[in-house]
């Protein structure tokens, strides 16, 4: 096994106007370094050890491999902690939610934590503390019963969406990332019963509608530099990231309740409130997102740089971001993803619940339609490797999921 080294790289002096940043691999990698290299930081970004992320092809990046917090997650804390000695960074940010649980618990040395930090990382993490939040806060929540496994589970009607009450859970030293499932009936929900759960699980009615939405920068005066978005396509279509987004203009019905929210949490930078707005216009409250997020490049095509922003409040407690005065609408893509999703809809779905799937040739009609308005995820014309490196590594990652499905 590979670890952090606890010196700086050859040639390389460490420097306290870098900022560290990871996982590498992280979904809003990208989009994240770019950001907090515009604002004119140096960036330095561990990755896990043997893997090759598509942020290698940023030129001038240094990257160094950690212990994964799959296999160990105690070692993937020590490593980032020599890391932070090895350079001594102005501010670490975790970009993804087992990078948020890692920092969350190092010792960072005299760097600034840009992430959530105490309760406020804890809740990050814990969806059954975020709905009670969420409750208290006057957002709309779905019925939800709270079970250590499924076959104590009493819920009907049928279908529901079983989902982990965490993000992460530590289990024998590891960290793992169970995901959701559909249940049409009982004989789907005893077979889901067979899985590896870790408990808590949340059981809730299966709503159906459009994803959105909603982001923001927390600080001490309150959330400034509101925003929001809505899902056109996920990549597969049974719920995942969204492979194809569009600005939407923010519902001032729910920034209140939303701030209130995150007071509660004591929640302070950037992030991101998902939600379900159903067929009668009800905007359900999902779950939040408490560190960058996968469409970060729509919110950087419109001008709010939510990453470096939280950096330059992380240091200096008294600045705050000024919003865009007219930020452009757009919708933007991520090429790998819409061509996973492609390969979603042809396997077709894995719930009888599912009974408004995609067909095939308007998908690829729709995927095929090109406005003047669309922009791409991780796309910089000076940097076009990076944009190729990220579709074959997607591809990769999104198809074997789909063989390994039929098998």
């Amino acid at each position: 096994m590979t670890h952090a080294t606890s010196e700086s790289p050859a040639g390389q002096s460490a420097s306290q106007a870098a900022i560290l940043v990871g996982f590498a691999e992280a979904l809003a990698a990208i989009e994240v370094i770019w950001s907090l290299r515009a604002a004119g930081w140096e960036v330095v970004a561990f990755t896990r050890a043997g893997a090759k992320p598509a942020a290698r092809r940023i030129p001038g990046l240094q990257l160094h491999p950690v212990c994964p917090p799959e296999i160990d997650a105690r070692r993937t804390v020590e490593d980032v902690e020599a890391l932070v000695r090895a350079w001594r960074p102005a501010a670490v940010m975790p970009l993804d939610d087992y990078a948020l649980w890692v920092c969350s618990r190092a010792k960072l040395d005299g760097a600034a934590n840009a992430g959530a930090k105490g309760d406020a990382a804890e809740a990050a993490l814990d969806k059954q503390a975020q709905l009670h939040a969420a409750s208290e806060a006057g957002l709309l929540i779905p019925p939800t019963e709270i079970v250590d496994d499924l076959e104590s589970s009493t819920t009907s009607p049928f279908p529901v969406f079983v989902k982990p009450g965490r993000a992460l859970y530590e289990y024998e030293g590891r960290l793992v990332r169970p995901t959701g499932t559909i249940c049409a009936d009982m004989s789907e929900l005893a077979s889901a019963s067979t899985r590896p759960w870790n408990g808590p699980l949340l059981v809730q009615p299966l709503l159906t509608g459009s994803g959105e939405g909603l982001f923001g920068h927390a600080s001490d005066v309150g959330v400034v530099a509101w925003s929001a978005h809505r899902r056109i396509r996920m990549v597969n279509p049974q719920g995942s990231a969204s492979s194809c987004c569009a600005s939407t203009p923010v519902d001032a019905s729910l920034t209140t309740p939303a701030e209130q929210f995150l007071k509660l949490l004591g929640w302070r930078g950037l992030f991101m409130l998902e939600f379900l707005r159903d067929k009668e216009g009800r905007p359900w409250f999902m779950e939040l997102n408490g560190r960058p997020w996968g469409s970060m490049a729509l919110s950087r095509r419109r001008g709010f740089e939510y990453p470096a922003w939280s950096i330059k409040a992380t240091l200096d407690p008294l600045w705050s971001p000024v919003a865009p005065s007219a930020p452009p609408d757009l919708r933007c893509r991520h090429l790998g993803m819409e061509l996973a999703h492609l390969a979603f809809v042809l396997r077709g779905p894995r719930s009888e619940a599912l009974t408004n799937w995609p067909r095939a040739w308007p998908t690829v009609a729709d995927l095929l339609r090109i406005s003047r308005q669309d922009r791409l995820y991780n796309w910089d014309r000076h940097q076009p490797t990076v944009l190729l490196a990220d579709t074959w590594a997607t591809l990769k990652f999104y198809l074997s999921r789909v063989v390994r499905s039929k098998q």
